[in-house]
């Protein structure tokens, strides 16, 4: 009981946090002159990401879980994109059609490579045919690589539309200046690291208390934590009708997600971490490939203009295969 309470301080503390980088983060983006989709798929989703980034090294580094690591960061993926649902109830009647660039096609298409390198490198790991380059996996620099072609992607089919900074939308009286968004910024980082290092041990804790394996603990509740944030993130980004930026930053955040699997990889001193892991962390990968491509579908061709019903197809087939993806990870773990 005393871990689970632990647990939910933590996560409250994540989400405060968190909503102060989206905010400072955002103003940051906006005084510098970066247009709204490039600030939600890189600047707002690297900070949103800095959970994942702290829990991952801690885990690897301090608490020797590994799974946690690679299962909160796979978990993340999926719970990001489940997040979309909570733009497609939030949006106006006719979904989002028409209301997006197509720029977020562009994006998902690089983290469903991205993630799908995983996935393939995780199959031969397994297998014991993995490809490494002395202690790291030769899928670490592939997914670097990707993820600075996908960033240059962005920032050149960025449309250049200036948004209000999320301060000013919702009405605050004094624009922060940059400065001070920069020292707010660094402050609310510093809450985050301090989190992301203590959630790997609680995670180890619950696991044991509840009788369950670390890959179930870290893909579902490690991972549920540290993406507060984006969840913080996206219902501001929806409350101005910032739609590109709540989109952008989750295709954006999971692209930085699998980055920091790799750089996880870096820091896992007894090999590629993914031959170190569990078999089933494969089907939180499949499934984020999959979902992405649910979500493509249903937010550039989803629901014609007009359409009643407030939560549509898409969204119903990406709750559908969250709860199915852990499921199978709760039925099947080890």
């Amino acid at each position: 009981m005393l871990a689970f309470l632990e647990f939910c301080l933590a996560g409250a503390l994540i989400t405060f946090a968190g909503a102060k980088l989206a905010l400072y983060g955002d103003v940051i983006g906006t005084r510098t002159g970066l247009g709204g989709t490039w600030v939600g798929l890189v600047l707002l989703a690297v900070v949103t990401s800095l959970p994942e980034l702290i829990t991952g090294v801690s885990a690897v580094v301090l608490a020797d879980a590994p799974n946690i690591a690679v299962g909160a960061i796979l978990g993340s993926c999926v719970f990001n994109l489940t997040i979309l649902v909570i733009i497609d109830t939030l949006a106006p009647a006719g979904g989002l059609r028409g209301r997006l660039g197509r720029q977020h096609i562009l994006s998902a298409a690089y983290g469903i490579i991205s993630i799908g390198v995983v996935g393939f490198s995780l199959l031969l790991e397994q297998a014991g045919r993995g490809v490494a380059i002395g202690r790291v996996g030769v899928y670490t620099p592939i997914v670097a690589v990707i993820y600075v072609i996908a960033v240059r992607a962005a920032f050149r089919h960025e449309p250049g539309h200036d948004h209000l900074p999320i301060e000013e939308a919702r009405g605050e009286p004094a624009p922060i200046s940059l400065r001070s968004a920069a020292l707010r910024y660094a402050l609310a980082a510093s809450v985050v690291v301090a989190m992301g290092v203590w959630l790997p041990f609680l995670g180890q804790r619950l696991a044991l208390a509840l009788q369950v394996n670390e890959t179930f603990i870290g893909s579902l509740l490690i991972a549920l934590a540290t993406s507060l944030p984006e969840v913080v993130v996206t219902v501001a980004a929806v409350r101005i009708a910032a739609f590109d930026m709540a989109v952008s930053n989750l295709f954006g955040s999971n692209l930085f997600n699998v980055l920091i699997l790799g750089i996880e990889d870096l820091c896992f001193a007894r090999g590629p971490i993914l031959g170190a892991v569990s078999e089933l962390h494969v089907v939180s990968a499949f499934s984020a490939i999959v979902m992405t491509g649910i979500a493509v579908v249903g937010l550039m061709y989803g629901a014609p203009r007009g359409a009643i019903q407030r939560i549509r197809w898409a969204s119903l087939l990406l709750i559908a295969i969250y709860l199915a993806n852990f499921y199978i990870l709760y039925l099947f773990g080890q």
